[in-house]
């Protein structure tokens, strides 16, 4: 079944950074374009950033460009977000799903359990 493990979070310093990562396995990677969202506490889920099946196409919402680049990789099946510049704005829990270019919501119903990113000011 499908599966999708991030990992990466912690707690950093407002303007440090760090590197998400998200293991995927179920079904087959380099058919779906991939993304990373997030929800804060008391909030609804957001769209954060997505790369393309082949990871020629990236996308981010307006607030994390110039901030974060998400790659993939397609050896290892793992979708990365690396967040620089990180502002306590940012702080949520991180997970990474398929997603439906163009309306950038999730494809898949199931998720991981996240990674939680906590910036301190």
């Amino acid at each position: 079944q499908v599966q999708l493990v991030e990992s990466g979070g912690g707690l950093v310093q407002a303007g440090g950074s760090l590197r998400l990562s998200c293991a995927a396995s179920g079904f087959t990677f380099s058919d779906y374009a991939m993304g990373w969202f997030r929800q804060a506490p008391g909030k609804e889920r957001d769209f954060v950033a997505t790369i393309g099946s082949l990871g020629g196409y990236t996308y981010y919402s307006d607030s994390m460009k110039g901030r974060f680049t998400i790659s993939r990789d397609f050896v290892k099946n793992t979708v990365y977000l690396q967040m620089n510049n990180l502002k306590p704005g940012d702080t949520a829990v991180y997970c990474c799903n398929t997603v439906l270019l163009g309306d950038y919501i999730p494809l898949f119903g199931s998720w991981g359990q996240g990674t939680q990113v906590t910036v301190s000011s």
